[in-house]
């Protein structure tokens, strides 16, 4: 049952139009060779469909296997499309459908749009050519060349420009790792340092009470008493400093979240606009609104179909408040595992979290937390980034 599972899965993935060439050619692209069958000229059909069948029959491994080939064997495969369709041009009016293959495939092997056109331009001429001398009427030659050079060339720059932008995706999501990278390498470096700071003045100080209490045990007990209950003392403190350190280690920093959301969505055409009050978060509230913002992000990406997402940080009236908004199509939520999360979060800190999402109005979503009120004092002076 697994395996039929996975059969009919994969069969989605290969009919779907939005699937990824270097994983092998989609199956729907097959139903343009039902025009090898359009007999024009209408010539006697044992004449021209066994040769027909047979040159399908070469073709498919071809075309399946060209994505896995670059450099010179890609070109033989290119070659050898393209060969079909001379070899069957006398007796297929429609030959030059394998053309239009050869052409459909040339951005993928890394050809620039400059010279796929001026490949394309190439076989089109010696094509004309061959139907010339094999007898076809002028008008013909005239007109089938031209058709196929419209849709060659226009197929050949619609996936030129999916690669490309499938490149600029790839390499947007090596930035958005990139970004997530180094912002935890840093805040492993704040930690570190501060723990090298704390830890080398504390036990140093340890040291020299210790070997005091040591020295005053024989000569004076109650003074090396005091020594060792300041020993621990400043043991316990040290203690509690190095916990709350290194809690700092588990928190996810917000700026950098956004940094990364907006790298991700930039990978979708999504703009995304920011603005960060200044207000300085205590850790467990900025990792709570960094995970709020994570998941916010990532359902904008995959559902709302959004030209621009807006994210806003305020603090005033003794709580920090989280806007996020989008300008999709919104509609009714379905509550998942990423909302319950969310809410359970915010619970947790005395926090709520407000949605609004309307059809062909986007969504809008609040999250709030108290703040202490040492922070809530602070004045909400936002930069806009974009």
């Amino acid at each position: 049952m697994a395996s039929i599972d996975s059969w009919f899965a994969n069969l989605r993935r290969r009919l779907s139009p939005s699937h990824s060439y270097e994983q092998g050619p989609p199956l729907w692209s097959l139903l343009y060779l039902l025009f090898l069958f359009v007999n024009w000229v209408e010539l006697p059909l044992r004449t021209w469909l066994p040769p027909t069948l047979l040159s399908i029959a070469i073709f498919l491994p071809l075309y399946f296997r060209l994505p896995r080939y670059k450099g010179t064997k890609w070109s033989a495969h290119i070659a050898a499309i393209a060969a079909l369709g001379f070899a069957l041009a006398p007796i297929n009016s429609c030959a030059h459908t394998y053309l239009i293959y050869a052409s459909a495939c040339l951005p993928f092997g890394g050809l620039s749009l400059r010279r796929s056109i001026m490949v394309i331009s190439g076989m089109l001429a010696l094509y004309a050519l061959e139907l010339y001398l094999v007898g076809y009427p002028p008008k013909y030659v005239a007109f089938i060349p031209t058709i196929t050079g419209i849709i060659a060339v226009a197929v050949c720059a619609a996936n030129h420009y999916h690669r490309e932008k499938h490149l600029r995706q790839a390499e947007l999501k090596l930035s958005h790792d990139e970004v997530r990278r180094l912002a935890a390498l840093a805040e492993r470096e704040r930690i570190g340092r501060d723990l090298h700071d704390l830890l080398g003045h504390t036990l140093s100080l340890i040291t020299l009470k210790s070997e005091l209490a040591a020295k005053l045990f024989e000569r004076d007990p109650q003074a090396a008493r005091r020594e060792i209950v300041e020993v621990e003392r400043v043991a316990r403190d040290a203690l509690a400093q190095v916990r709350r350190a290194v809690s700092g280690i588990r928190a996810a920093g917000l700026a950098a979240e956004l940094a990364s959301a907006r790298l991700l969505l930039e990978s979708c055409d999504v703009q995304l606009d920011y603005r960060l009050g200044d207000v300085v978060l205590p850790p467990e509230v900025e990792t709570v609104f960094a995970l709020t913002v994570r998941e916010a992000i990532t359902n904008i990406q995959r559902h709302a179909q959004a030209l621009k997402a807006r994210v806003e940080l305020v603090a005033q009236g003794g709580e920090v408040r989280l806007t996020i908004e989008d300008d999709g199509r919104g509609g009714a939520i379905e509550p998942g595992n990423g909302l319950a999360g969310m809410r359970e979060r915010l619970r947790a800190l005395g926090g709520r979290l407000d949605i609004e999402s309307r059809p062909g109005r986007g969504t809008h979503l609040v999250a709030a937390l108290p703040l202490p009120d040492a922070l809530s004092s602070a004045v909400p002076v936002g930069v806009a980034l974009r």
